[in-house]
């Protein structure tokens, strides 16, 4: 039986190989704290791409770009604020989101 631990983790993988393909740097996949998570880390152009990776077998209950809500982009503010602070970045930064959905996949930076 498959989990959902191991369809997200399997989707982030897909996620990663798909920012490469696309001349991204993954820097992080699954960083972690006590406090919160952020799915990939990637680089590109001396950006960094905080992603959230969403899956959906269906989009009978809506896409994954349509479950990151108001709250969760305050998460990912809050998860990328504390990277940044503990990994010394002064570059640019920025949140993305990458859906996968139906065989496809979306890809949208600067939520």
């Amino acid at each position: 039986m498959i989990t959902n631990y191991q369809t997200g983790h399997d989707a982030e993988k897909t996620a990663a190989e798909y920012l490469k393909k696309r001349n991204f740097k993954i820097r992080e996949l699954n960083w972690r704290t006590r406090f919160c998570e952020i799915d990939i880390v990637a680089e590109k152009d001396n950006i960094i791409y905080f992603v959230e990776v969403k899956y959906r077998k269906n989009n009978s209950q809506g896409t994954g770009l349509e479950y990151i809500t108001k709250s969760k982009l305050k998460k990912m503010r809050f998860a990328a604020d504390l990277w940044v602070s503990s990994n010394n970045w002064e570059k640019d930064y920025q949140m993305a989101a990458l859906a996968i959905d139906n065989q496809t996949i979306t890809f949208v930076d600067n939520i």
